[in-house]
C-alpha cells in the first residue's frame, strides 16, 4: 500500500494514484537514506505530462509481472495488482489522503542485500515519513520472538 495525499490546487491525485486507478496496476520502490533527494523531488506536483522519473534523476528498470517501470537505483521493488482505494479525511476538505492498497505479486530485492539467506534491511538504510516535514532513517534493526500461550 501508499498514501498520496490529493491535492485539487494542482489538479486532484497524485500521479502514483492515477495511475493506479487508471491502469489497475503499480510498483512500491524502498526509498533509502541514498535517495531520499529523488524521493523528494519525485513528490513536486507537476503537471502530469512531466516524467518524474526524469524529473528526480532517477532511471526506469522494466517490471517482470506489470506494467509500470520500477525505479532503477531502489534496492526494493514490489510489483502489485490494484486492489483497492479508501479516501481519508483530513483537516482540509479539499486535500483528502488516498491509501492505495493492492496484491503483491513480484518481488525484487538487490542481492547486495541478502546475507545467509536474510534480508539486511538496516544496510540498506530505508527511510520513512513520519509526518510534517519528518522522516526517518532505519539504522539498526532487531528481532523479537513473538510469545507462546501455553
Amino acid at each position: 500500500m501508499f498514501a498520496a495525499t490529493t491535492d485539487h490546487a494542482f489538479g486532484g491525485f497524485k500521479d502514483s494514484v492515477k495511475n493506479a486507478l487508471e491502469t489497475g496496476e503499480f510498483v512500491v520502490n524502498l526509498a533509502t537514506w541514498r535517495l531520499r533527494k529523488q524521493m523528494n523531488a519525485s513528490a513536486v506536483p507537476a503537471p502530469r505530462e512531466v516524467d518524474e522519473f526524469e524529473y528526480a534523476g532517477l532511471s526506469k528498470a522494466p517490471s517482470d509481472q506489470v506494467r509500470p517501470p520500477r525505479v532503477a537505483e531502489s534496492p526494493v521493488h514490489l510489483e502489485c495488482v490494484y486492489g483497492r482505494s479508501v479516501e481519508l479525511e483530513t483537516d482540509d476538505d479539499g486535500n483528502p489522503t488516498t491509501v492505495v492498497f493492492g496484491t503483491v505479486v513480484g518481488v525484487h530485492i538487490d542481492d547486495r542485500f541478502i546475507v545467509e539467506g536474510q534480508v539486511n534491511t538496516a544496510a540498506m538504510e530505508p527511510i520513512g515519513r513520519l509526518g510534517y516535514m519528518d522522516y526517518v532513517k532505519v539504522t539498526e534493526v532487531f528481532s523479537m520472538e513473538r510469545p507462546r500461550w501455553e
